[in-house]
């Protein structure tokens, strides 16, 4: 993705990371952003148009606790703008759902895209607007380098990186630790089997997978591949210059089946998993009679936690950094980035708060939400788990890994039902065939990158 910049894990950040998540008690009274509403109780810090008149549309992946909090801040922009507002939701199928829309010459005027991959392809076709002064004075201004070059293609800026992940994260039940008699966190992978097993062992499903959604398997696999393989060959297979028949990625499909080839260690089994979506995992992880004990995903995991659960993160519910596979743990960041489909004011005011810090501390104060913006003030985030991943992330600078899958061509790794997301999908069912699971992720990739 970066041909001329070799960005190295920050192995500091990995400390940081497990110090800030170590560190963490309940949620901090003083960290919801005063009114936990729009406004943070401070002064704008960017001047918006009046829109007065005016309809936008917005679309982006998000349903049900993140489109509520995402909503917030464009409450904010319509108070401050006299525009309205509407929110579309895309569904998995992102690329898809906005490519028909702007072919049939319907586009939304600001639209989220959760993969690098797909940014390029737009920009490539004509179909994202440049960002005009006011978002690149917002973005020179609140973001790092290294964020802004994920938003740029061909030496143009298309896209504002507003909201970012840490993909790197393992969280779980405390009751559930403490019934199996669990006092530390695990840190390699050789512990974290061996916890799940303990977990199984005392009674508790060890570990919640939300296999209906391809997205979450290619983060499992991200992680396991970059700390048991290393950033060179992460690059490289991010870029399709090796093939997913390489040893590499035998080794990290193999391991994977430590874990999805033992029914006992998965809620409901394989089948199960493969029929449960993402909220679905964390909900079972933090609610029902018997819960899961650990579920993996990103920081975003609050966001659900908080909004259909009664667990209290920080006591009920703690996180740990993935595991060790190799030498050292994984970071694997991801993110959405923001862009805009049509020309017009209103879609490069909206663009301009969105790359602000008002947008930032607005849309953090409503938790499960972390943002790359240097600037903004990190204690509106709503509890102090959440404030110390996202200040891991900015203390990282430009030292991260990318999500992988969010690099490759959307037919190969950001399509619900095909592609990588599908054959992971195969392999968790089958576990046992990762030569043929390399073999159809290899004839997949070789295709979708050749066509671009």
């Amino acid at each position: 993705m970066r041909s001329k910049r070799t960005i190295r894990i920050a192995m500091a950040t990995v400390g940081a990371l497990a110090l800030a998540l170590t560190g963490c008690g309940g949620d901090d009274d003083n960290g919801d952003g005063g009114d936990n509403g729009t406004d943070n109780g401070s002064a704008s810090t960017v001047q918006l148009p009046k829109l007065d008149g005016q309809t936008l549309e917005v679309a982006a992946v998000w349903t049900g606790p993140e489109q509520d909090n995402f909503t917030k801040v464009l409450d904010e922009f319509e108070k401050r703008t006299g525009a309205k507002v509407n929110f579309v939701p895309t569904g998995n199928n992102t690329s898809t759902f906005l490519g028909t829309k702007i072919e049939g010459g319907q586009p939304p005027d600001v639209a989220f895209l959760p993969q690098v991959g797909v940014l390029h392809q737009f920009a490539e076709k004509g179909w994202v607007k440049p960002l005009g002064p006011e978002v690149q004075e917002q973005l020179d201004k609140n973001f790092s380098t290294g964020w802004k070059e994920l938003g740029a293609y061909e030496g143009k800026q298309y896209g504002v990186y507003v909201k970012a992940a840490n993909k790197s994260l393992i969280w779980y039940n405390t009751a559930a630790f403490e019934a199996a008699g669990i006092s530390g966190e695990p840190k390699t992978w050789k512990e974290f089997i061996e916890t799940a097993q303990t977990l199984s062992d005392a009674g508790s499903p060890a570990v919640s997978i939300g296999g209906a959604d391809g997205w979450t398997l290619t983060d499992w696999f991200e992680n396991v591949y970059l700390s048991q393989a290393g950033p060179e060959k992460y690059d490289q297979l991010a870029k399709h210059e090796i093939k997913w028949t390489d040893p590499s990625v035998k080794d990290a499909l193999t391991t994977l089946a430590e874990l999805w080839g033992k029914d006992e260690l998965i809620a409901g089994g394989r089948s199960g998993a493969l029929q449960t979506e993402f909220p679905k995992s964390v909900t079972q992880t933090f609610s029902g009679d018997t819960p899961a004990a650990m579920v993996f995903e990103g920081d975003f995991v609050t966001a659900n936690i908080n909004a259909d659960t009664d667990a209290k993160v920080g006591t009920d519910a703690k996180v740990f950094p993935f595991p060790a596979v190799g030498d050292e743990p994984p970071v694997v960041s991801g993110g959405d980035v923001a862009v805009a489909l049509k020309d017009g004011e209103g879609a490069q005011a909206l663009m301009t708060f969105l790359a602000s810090t008002d947008a930032a501390e607005i849309w953090a104060a409503q938790g499960g939400f972390i943002s790359p913006n240097k600037e903004m003030d990190q204690g509106t985030y709503k509890d102090d788990v959440t404030r110390g991943i996202a200040e891991a992330l900015i203390a990282a600078g430009d030292d991260f890994r990318f999500d992988m899958s969010d690099q490759a061509p959307a037919a190969f790794g950001g399509t619900q039902g095909v592609g990588e997301w599908k054959r992971l999908q195969d392999f968790l069912k089958n576990p046992s065939d990762v030569a043929g699971a390399q073999q159809q992720l290899e004839a997949d990739a070789a295709k979708a990158y050749k066509t671009g």
